[in-house]
């Protein structure tokens, strides 16, 4: 025994000494390993980013976003002065940061997700660039509305940073404000009164944006009187006056603007007032969304689909012994609504059905606390005027007549919510809509909302509208009605709102086409298009619907009708992977190789022709 303990001792420093020479020998790091290796440490654990060093126990590039969103959070909050040279200048500098540090990586490195995480941000970063200069540039449009814009937005960052302010000089600044905020007003005044009779003096889509200025200059105005009024018995014994004297010539200037060069009546239905963005600024955007079609060829993807939905639409009409009016099944199937105060029983009965259906074909993970934890609430009847249908999410805001609305107002709103379309918008607001979409990307790579994108948000929504719709959810023929209605409205949308932007239909021509083509109510119709027009939503959004759920039914077409996924694996891992362009959605389920400078390249609906000269409506 003592031999064999003895012998092994001896033995022990040689192995080791083996070993470590065995290890060294398996690979010596070259001149090009230690600068990779030293490019993504210096990214890596870095302090001079503005808001610090990065999660280290994150992977990198999720750990890069996660700090790039709270910084932007940040910055967005502290530069909020409309109209900053300052604020453009910081985002500008700060996006410029990011890019630098995603240049000094070395992408071929990244694993195959971090890669899409790469292309997501770079994409971000460019498309954010771009809108800066975008808006700096409709911001110069309106400089004339405005030339007292600069003091209110010094007096609002030097509050930011606590400068001290002396009450006397302060009621100078702002007397001297008043002066030149009524010298403005008359001189558009004089402007339009010497204008000829049909001249246009100054674009309403302008004139509009300087009204919504004016009221964000107001507004930040008071915010700044708020933090010192009453706190600085100096600053409020010389500022009050003047300031009060200064906030009700800035409201009534804003009236002056609103009335007189935009054209609002206090009393009536606003008009619908936009602002298209042009086929420049439409390409950029696509591009940011990884959309490898042209405006003009979505467009005649949109009006293929309508003609799909059109035949549809008049084989059901004629199933339920209208013929070929397909107006008159339409409104057969708009009577039968429930009764008012009826709406939220119906939405739980069909939230349910909706539920069961997909449970029964194992189509979605669909977790317990997801089902039971949806609310309801009802819209107002002021809220109807720009959304008159469902909206959802974790809640979902129900549309139906109040007893305030004008009686044809009642009428048309329980017209346009009734029991077919009803069921083709509830399973889209909730499961397996926005509701469960929302749950998911709350709890899975959570980073990916940083670049959050309406064609997969709407998209997926408009997509289970379609896969139900094959899966023969609609059952009956006023079913069918209910969801082609929708599936031809979705179509509308991409004509009616990318040819508004392309200056190819104006506002009224849209609710026009809205009413005679898909079988829209007028009001709901304008609300429809006063919706996608105004401003409150991106000059794509609507378009996103049909055109994120084309996307995803072809990505279907290739791995579920190929038999590479089952239904509940496919849907599951796009839920997962986030709100992001479908082009990247396709790259994580699929793996496709990726390069640094990709380019969007897919064509989801095949090869598009234009014709030479496209007609504006159906």
């Amino acid at each position: 025994m003592e031999y064999w303990k003895e012998t092994l001792m001896k033995k022990i420093p040689i192995a080791i000494t083996l070993l470590l020479l065995w290890s060294c020998a398996i690979w010596i790091p070259g001149p090009n390993d230690i600068a990779n290796s030293q490019s993504q440490q210096k990214s890596t654990d870095r302090e001079d980013h503005p808001g610090g060093s990065i999660d280290g126990t994150l992977p990198q590039l999720r750990a890069m976003i996660e700090l790039y969103s709270a910084d932007r959070r940040n910055i967005n909050r502290f530069y909020d002065a409309p109209m900053s040279p300052v604020s453009s200048q910081q985002s500008s500098d700060y996006l410029k940061h990011w890019q630098q540090v995603l240049s000094d990586l070395d992408f071929d490195s990244l694993e195959h997700e971090q890669k899409i995480d790469h292309l997501l941000f770079q994409n971000d970063l460019r498309y954010r660039l771009r809108a800066l200069q975008h808006q700096q540039l409709k911001e110069k449009q309106i400089d004339e509305f405005v030339p007292f814009a600069s003091t209110i937005i010094e007096l609002q960052e030097n509050r930011r940073k606590v400068i001290p302010v002396v009450g006397k000089q302060i009621a100078t600044v702002l007397t001297d404000l008043e002066k030149t905020v009524k010298q403005t007003r008359k001189s558009i005044e004089l402007r339009l009164k010497e204008a000829e009779q049909d001249e246009v003096v100054f674009e309403k889509s302008v004139a509009h944006r300087a009204n919504r200025m004016v009221d964000r200059l107001q507004r930040t105005l008071s915010g700044w009187y708020r933090f010192y009024a009453g706190y600085d018995p100096l600053f409020t014994w010389w500022v009050e006056k003047p300031y009060n004297d200064l906030d009700k010539t800035l409201k009534d200037y804003s009236k002056f603007i609103r009335s007189k060069v935009v054209g609002v009546k206090e009393d009536d239905d606003p008009p619908i007032i936009g602002d298209p963005v042009g086929r420049e600024e439409l390409l950029s955007m696509l591009e940011h969304e990884m959309i490898a079609y042209s405006p003009e060829q979505l467009i005649e993807i949109a009006r293929s689909e309508f003609d799909w939905c059109r035949k549809e639409m008049l084989r059901a009409a004629d199933d339920l012994g209208f013929g070929d009016d397909w107006r008159a099944a339409l409104n057969h199937v708009k009577e039968l609504h429930v009764d008012p105060g009826q709406q939220p029983h119906l939405i739980k009965e069909l939230a349910n059905e909706a539920v069961e259906f997909l449970e029964q074909r194992d189509l979605v993970t669909i977790p317990d606390l997801c089902k039971e934890t949806w609310r309801m609430e009802m819209l107002s009847a002021a809220r109807q005027k720009t959304s008159p249908y469902f909206l959802g999410g974790e809640t979902i805001m129900v549309a139906f007549p109040t007893h305030e609305m004008e009686h044809e107002d009642k009428q048309m709103s329980m017209r346009g919510n009734n029991r077919h379309f009803a069921r083709a918008t509830v399973h889209h607001e909730l499961i397996p809509g926005h509701h469960l979409q929302g749950f998911m990307t709350s709890r899975h790579r959570t980073h990916r909302r940083a670049f959050g994108t309406p064609f997969w948000m709407e998209g997926w929504a408009l997509y289970w509208e379609m896969l139900l719709w094959n899966k023969e959810f609609a059952e009956s023929a006023e079913n069918r009605v209910g969801m082609l209605f929708w599936r031809t409205h979705r179509c509308a949308r991409i004509i009616f709102s990318l040819s508004y932007h392309l200056g190819k239909m104006t506002a009224e021509e849209a609710i026009d086409f809205l009413v005679e083509n898909v079988g829209h109510e007028r009001n709901n119709a304008t609300a429809e298009v006063r919706r996608s027009v105004s401003g409150s939503y991106g000059p794509l959004y609507q378009a996103a619907y049909m055109l994120g759920g084309l996307q995803l039914m072809a990505l279907h077409g290739e791995l579920v009708d190929s038999g590479r996924m089952s239904d509940r694996e496919f849907h599951d891992r796009v839920l997962k992977n986030n709100s992001i362009p479908i082009e990247m959605v396709r790259a994580a389920l699929n793996g496709m190789e990726l390069q640094r400078d990709h380019q969007p390249a897919w064509q989801f609906y095949g090869e598009v022709q234009v014709p030479q000269t496209a007609p504006e409506g159906e």
